[in-house]
């Protein structure tokens, strides 16, 4: 490689609370326009913030959750630069003393293995409303709605090499924001987004090339691409012997392209202050001593108790614990059964699959923990065989029914009778006395010949280890 690509995230992660960081104005997405609004959040003169206690225990959870060191003194400031559907004219963050500092995520390459991404800091804001184009009258209009809701900014180190450990980096990010139950990751609605930062410089220099930024992106894909694309696009600018200008960019999806948006500002440009409607917030250990208590599980915790409890390989593991929601899934499903693996091997191949078709998300899955649990348990009791139990799910998709009753209603109870399986074995030779003398002659791969009579016999519902049993028996 000619360059050598480097690589910064910020994240805004909108934070799980009822209401907004310095008002009481709900968060609820999906109001009309402008009505979860109020003087505070809109900027009205003499107005005053007070800061939201639960927005701060949840920053300090995602500190805490990510190695960060948390800061016993942290200030509120003013981010100070005019548009629109910023009603102060500032936004309030916080510049140089944020709440948490100097932390960590391990993340795996398939190339290189494990790779250390620093955070720089997390820091506390408010956000910005929302601007609305309205093409056929060419105007623009202003909901405020989003204006005031609490966000926490994660910024990570230039450590990331490619387009792919950023993707990485993303996803267990968001994985354990979702675990600790601070944000709940929506990418949809904007409540977990990324700006990427991007910069080329020969390999071995220790100096950063001027950096092009990508904003906005709200998919783990669309990072990748647009990353991919830009360095793509630096690159050629380099060869060509011209210049990167440091500017912000969009990433328009359709067209697989980034594009210029603006000049890139610096911080100076935004004439950080202390705000003064806001005083110093002071952290102390009892306080982080009671969040730390409310920690849950975090996804690496997880994943090492899988293996050793439910005796799953590492990969099977890291899949059911990519998300929470799938985590959760799993362990209702297997808590009753006695074979966990088998739960997690219909997990992975007949629900993902299912849900990839649909294009849903576990937590909307039409099939409940509790039946799919109760559907595995008839296979496990011997009740249905599994090529029985695939129907049984496709009709717990379609019908919304419990596993019992669609056995019930099709007739899909296993012949498990060892006398009438017998009989239909013995007539089955009987019948096919060419392919029994090739069987005995040593052509054993028609052993499936065999099962594959006994199971049209059945429709399907012979017990396939009593029958495999007896066909090798007889045929001996």
């Amino acid at each position: 490689m000619r360059f050598e690509p480097v690589i910064g995230l910020e994240v805004h992660a909108q934070l799980k609370t009822k209401t907004k960081i310095f008002c009481s104005c709900s968060t609820k997405f999906g109001k009309p326009p402008n009505a979860n609004t109020c003087p505070v959040c809109t900027g009205m003169p003499g107005m005053l913030p007070v800061l939201n206690k639960k927005a701060v225990s949840f920053a300090i959870k995602a500190g805490l959750a990510t190695n960060c060191i948390i800061n016993k003194e942290s200030r509120f400031d003013r981010k100070n630069y005019f548009y629109p559907d910023l009603p102060k004219g500032y936004q309030i963050s916080q510049y140089a003393l944020p709440i948490a500092e100097h932390g960590f995520l391990d993340i795996e390459d398939k190339k290189t293995g494990s790779v250390k991404i620093g955070i720089t800091r997390i820091h506390m804001e408010e956000d910005a409303g929302k601007l609305i184009h309205d093409p056929a009258r060419q105007k623009s209009m202003v909901d405020l709605n989003r204006t005031g809701v609490p966000l926490i900014e994660i910024v990570s180190e230039p450590d990331i090499r490619t387009a792919l450990q950023a993707g990485a980096y993303l996803r267990k990010l968001h994985a354990i924001l979702k675990y600790i139950d601070v944000c709940d990751g929506n990418m949809e609605q904007g409540n977990f987004r990324c700006d990427a930062n991007i910069s080329l410089r020969p390999p071995g220099q220790k100096e950063f090339g001027t950096r092009a930024e990508l904003k906005n992106l709200n998919s783990f894909k669309n990072v990748e691409k647009a990353i991919s694309h830009e360095i793509e696009r630096q690159t050629y600018v380099l060869e060509e012997g011209k210049k990167v200008i440091q500017e912000t960019r969009l990433w328009d999806p359709v067209k697989n392209k980034t594009t210029s948006m603006r000049g890139k500002e610096e911080a100076h440009d935004y004439r950080y202050f202390p705000d003064p409607d806001l005083v110093p917030l002071i952290v102390d250990d009892n306080w982080i001593d009671r969040v730390n208590k409310t920690m849950p599980e975090l996804p690496h915790e997880k994943l090492l108790r899988f293996t050793k409890e439910y005796k799953l390989n590492n990969y099977d593991a890291k899949v059911l614990t990519s998300s929470i929601e799938l985590a959760n899934f799993f362990e209702k499903t297997a808590a009753p059964l006695k074979d966990k693996k088998q739960a997690a091997n219909w997990i992975m191949t007949t629900l993902l699959g299912m849900l990839n078709a649909k294009k849903i998300d576990i937590d909307e899955s039409p099939v409940s923990a509790d039946s799919f649990s109760r559907l595995l348990s008839l296979i496990e009791k011997g009740t249905i065989n599994t090529n029985a139990g695939k129907k049984v799910f496709e009709e717990m998709v379609l019908s919304s029914k419990d596993p019992e009753s669609i056995v019930r209603e099709k007739g899909l109870e296993q012949v498990s009778n060892q006398s009438e399986l017998e009989t239909m074995v013995d007539e089955i030779i009987h019948n096919n006395p060419k392919e029994t003398e090739a069987y005995k002659s040593g052509k054993t791969k028609l052993f499936s010949f065999f099962m594959g009579q006994i199971m049209k016999k059945t429709r399907g519902k012979a017990d396939p280890k009593i029958t495999t049993q007896l066909i090798r028996k007889k045929l001996q």
